[in-house]
């Protein structure tokens, strides 16, 4: 295994989508990085209740789309410790991190988009030379976020995100 990172995980107080926060901090804590929680409040993040609901039937495929191994799961994270004391947005400093990731549902529309602390984190992120990753609707965070010449920090890259 490689050094170990320190990363600042962004979720919405209400209405993240269960397994857009839990599947990264499963798979970067077991990587052996040590991470962070920041939500907007400095609350314990609460997931839709449809993204932990392994009878949920997406209308559009037409499949369930939450296994039943991944809602006990969040619901573990959710019920314990492990999500019950983040930082607030504002409290957070890229100083202290290796990367930041920002993580997905509807609340990310509400909590990132235009958040200044959260578009001062990415911008700082971006001057440190560090990663800045976003998931689902937390994209919108990166594509409202401007440089100083007024466009997007995504401007020109290539992105794979949620239409």
């Amino acid at each position: 295994m490689g050094k170990s990172k320190k990363i600042l995980i962004l979720a919405t107080n209400y209405g993240t989508w269960g397994e857009e926060l839990q599947a990264p901090w499963d798979i970067l804590k077991k990587a052996g990085h040590k991470l962070t929680l920041a939500t907007p409040l400095g609350k314990k993040p609460l997931p839709l209740m449809v993204s932990v609901n392994p009878n949920f039937v997406d209308p559009i495929i037409n499949f369930k789309v939450n296994p039943p191994d991944v809602c006990k799961r969040i619901k573990e994270l959710t019920d314990g410790s492990e999500w019950s004391k983040p930082i607030t947005y504002k409290a957070a400093n890229m100083k202290k991190f290796d990367a930041v990731v920002l993580t997905g549902g509807l609340g990310a529309m509400i909590d990132m988009c235009n958040n200044y602390n959260v578009h001062k984190l990415i911008k700082d992120a971006i001057k440190q030379n560090k990663l800045v990753g976003a998931l689902c609707y937390a994209v919108t965070a990166l594509v409202f976020c401007r440089r100083k010449d007024g466009k997007s920090v995504i401007y020109g890259k290539k992105v794979a995100a949620h239409p």
